[in-house]
């Protein structure tokens, strides 16, 4: 079983000592995100370190120890998946077309993803943390 993270689960991680920290943190398998997601973390890494109220080490610790327990998929792998991923989720949120892309291209997988509006298409399955919770 491959879980893709959606960026909405990272960045609650990242933020908080929550349910959906201490899943990533005590899960033993790894988990799945498109590479472009560390776009997407620069763009509001200041806010996600304010928010979290660790020292920047800390931070930076827990960071490193999520991104070991990561398999990062290079955009490139997931061009031969993004029509599919479109026609799926495109009329719902093109902003998670990779994601999609990404369960696409390894068997088994589903999005770990608090985003109510993503479950409204079929193909892929989606969990939400209190779902995780329940599988782990």
């Amino acid at each position: 079983m491959n879980i893709v993270i959606d960026s909405n689960v990272l960045f609650s991680a990242l933020i908080k000592d929550s349910l959906t920290r201490k899943i990533i943190l005590e899960y033993d398998g790894q988990f799945l995100f498109p590479s472009f997601i560390f776009e997407e973390m620069e763009k509001h890494k200041a806010e996600l370190f304010r928010k979290s109220g660790l020292s920047q080490e800390e931070f930076d610790q827990l960071l490193i120890f999520i991104l070991k327990k990561t398999i990062i998929v290079p955009t490139e792998i997931l061009y031969p998946y993004r029509k599919r991923a479109l026609e799926i989720i495109g009329h719902i949120d093109k902003d998670d077309v990779l994601f999609f892309a990404c369960a696409l291209a390894y068997l088994n997988s589903f999005i770990w993803s608090d985003d109510k509006k993503l479950k409204e298409q079929s193909i892929i399955r989606i969990l939400n943390t209190s779902e995780m919770k329940e599988v782990f």
